[in-house]
This record gives C-alpha cells, sequence and structure tokens, in this order.
C-alpha cells in the first residue's frame, strides 16, 4: 500500500538574484512499512527532501501525498498538526527538552496533542528502546546515544504514518551508532513504521531495504538493496 507520493517537486533559493535548484523535478513512492535511505554528498538536495517531506519547509511547486492528503493544500494551523501527528522526526542533535525527564521527553508529542499516553505502549516502547532504568534522568545525565533513543521513542510516540531521521548516527560513536541503527531496524519490523533516513554514509544506508541516491538536487539511482538492478 503505497503511502507517500512525491511528485515533480522542485525547491529553488534565491541567492542574491542567481536561483540554485536545491530540487529539481523529483518523484518516487514509498509503501507502508518500506525502510529507505536517501543518501547523497552535502549539497545534494537530500536535507531539503527531508524537511519538505516533515512539512517543515514548503516546496516551490509539485506536491507531498501523504495517505492522499495533499500536505501542502494544507494552511499553517493544520500544518502543525499534520506535523505533530503524522510526521515523526529524529535529528543528529537529539532536541531534547533539558527541563524534562526521559519519560516526559518521550511522552511530549502525546500531551501537546492534547491527547492521554498509552501506558501499555509507551511502557513497551521504553523496554525495546533499554531505558528502563533511565526513564527518571534528564537528558544531561544521558549519554549520546541514549539521548538518540530517546528521541526515536519521542518520535514513535504518537503512531506517525512516517518516520525521518536526519542524519541520526552523525554525532555518535561507532559502537552507539550501530545500537541507535538496529533500534530503527526493530521500530521497522517489530512496529511496521514507515522510515526513510537521511544519511551520506553508504555504509550506514545499507541498514535499510532501498536507497535512493540524489545529486544536484536529482534522483539518480533508486534501488532495493541487494538488488542489482537501479533505476536511473
Amino acid at each position: 500500500m503505497e503511502i507517500l507520493k512525491v511528485q515533480n517537486l522542485c525547491k529553488t533559493y534565491d541567492m542574491t538574484g542567481v536561483p540554485v535548484h536545491a530540487l529539481d523535478n523529483v518523484s518516487f513512492s514509498i509503501q507502508k512499512g518500506e525502510f529507505v535511505a536517501i543518501v547523497g554528498a552535502s549539497g545534494s538536495g537530500k536535507s531539503t527532501l527531508l524537511h519538505i517531506l516533515g512539512g517543515v519547509d514548503r516546496p516551490t511547486s509539485g506536491h507531498v501525498y501523504l495517505n492522499e492528503k495533499d500536505v501542502y493544500t494544507l494552511n499553517e494551523k493544520n500544518l502543525a498538526i499534520f506535523r505533530r501527528r503524522e510526521v515523526g522526526l529524529i535529528y543528529q542533535f537529539y532536541n531534547l527538552l533539558p527541563i524534562l525527564n526521559v519519560k516526559e521527553n518521550i511522552t511530549l508529542p502525546v500531551l501537546l496533542d492534547g491527547k492521554v499516553p498509552d501506558t501499555k505502549y509507551l511502557n513497551d516502547l521504553i523496554h525495546t528502546l533499554g531505558l528502563e532504568k533511565r526513564i527518571n534522568h534528564l537528558p544531561n545525565e544521558l549519554s549520546g546515544g541514549q539521548q538518540q533513543r530517546v528521541s526515536i521513542g519521542r518520535a514513535l510516540m504518537n503512531h506517525p504514518a512516517l518516520l525521518l531521521a536526519d542524519e541520526p548516527t552523525g554525532n555518535l560513536d561507532s559502537k552507539a551508532s550501530k545500537e541507535i541503527l538496529e533500534l530503527l531496524q526493530v521500530s521497522n519490523e517489530k512496529y511496521h513504521q514507515t522510515i526513510i533516513m537521511i544519511t551520506h554514509d553508504k555504509e550506514l544506508a545499507l541498514h535499510a531495504k532501498r536507497i535512493i541516491t540524489l545529486e544536484d538536487g536529482k534522483i539518480i539511482h533508486d534501488e532495493l538493496v541487494g538488488d542489482t538492478h537501479a533505476d536511473s
């Protein structure tokens, strides 16, 4: 079942009168439950694409459909609701609130939506993340890997249609990076979570099931991991 459709997406910035095409007519679709890595060098357009998919930045032209809803027909109020309910974001630098403990940071999206957290799901999530002994700790009492685990929990707490991970291991050592990638795989397999991960590291991208390669704002390859056939 198709969950995400990107159609003729363009993003152009005006750099002192010179147009810069960060995204140039990008189109692809993603099925529910896929784990997709988007790779490319710095300046390839991958972060711009992620921000547009997450409702953070509007495209110059083109469409993003999530669950058949045209995202950028929404007004600002409804776009904010879309970001909170439909998208889970994992950043390189965690973005946890320093005054909230682990449990409070994880449940924050649900509380902001005026809902009561699902205790059973929360406990299962905390167990899966290996944070049972850290639920009352503040972010500054956690390692980088533990903070990123909290970030993943927060992103998953609202059962988002789409989980977007922006260089999720970029600030971690190799051991913590491996653990975070394994957790993303678990969330994909256990919770059937649809995931798009942005990375410049092709070795990390191999943990996904599909790799889309961007260059100069265009898709140059779209291939299944382990598949010898790639589409340009």
